[in-house]
């Protein structure tokens, strides 16, 4: 039987079951699992969040749904590296969340342009992307895969295999929605390309 974890919700300190969705009270997400869950949110409802998940995880340190909500959260917040941190301990206790691994990639970027990120980040990245795309194959992850590809390889004259533009035709084949793009590329805190 599963192990029933007790917490109060982020938004308005209820009492509330991690299996629960959202509270009956403020509906509030009890669980952030994508940035399309805080992405409108305020910033002082991102810090109350994070505040509620790291005195959740204080009692349950190894959880990875609550690692994985305040990594979100310090994503959000950009503090890539304590969100790096807590994306790794999520990927460590479910492996099979393939958005935690492209959210881990967004956060070995930090903000910065892929051209002007060193060599083993990229490399890094790409390993997280490449486990996403085992897991899932998604039209986001590709389209970030043929960002990077496009951004550091092609710029920088390097080849690469599958090619940018290879990625970029399967993630519109895979389905993408204009507001994907968007919101990732407001993650990324970059213009998207022109060619894309």
């Amino acid at each position: 039987m599963p192990e029933v974890i007790e917490l109060k919700c982020p938004g308005c300190g209820a009492r509330v079951q991690i299996n629960q969705k959202e509270c009956e009270y403020c509906h509030s997400p009890i669980i952030v699992s994508s940035m399309s869950d805080i992405f409108n949110m305020s910033a002082a409802n991102i810090s109350k969040f994070s505040k509620s998940y790291e005195s959740d995880l204080q009692e349950n340190p190894d959880n990875a749904e609550l690692n994985n909500s305040l990594a979100l959260c310090y994503l959000k917040m950009d503090f890539y590296d304590k969100a790096l941190e807590k994306f790794d301990k999520a990927i460590e206790q479910n492996f099979n969340n393939p958005e935690t691994y492209l959210y881990a990639a967004v956060c070995v970027l930090a903000g910065r342009k892929p051209f002007l990120t060193p060599r083993s980040d990229i490399d890094r990245i790409e390993r997280y992307i490449n486990a996403a795309l085992m897991i899932e194959e998604n039209g986001l992850f590709r389209y970030f895969q043929a960002y990077i590809k496009y951004d550091y390889f092609k710029r920088k004259f390097l080849k690469t295999s599958p090619s940018w533009e290879e990625c970029f035709d399967r993630a519109k084949n895979d389905g993408l929605s204009p507001d994907d793009i968007n919101q990732l590329f407001s993650i990324l805190k970059q213009e998207i390309p022109s060619c894309m």
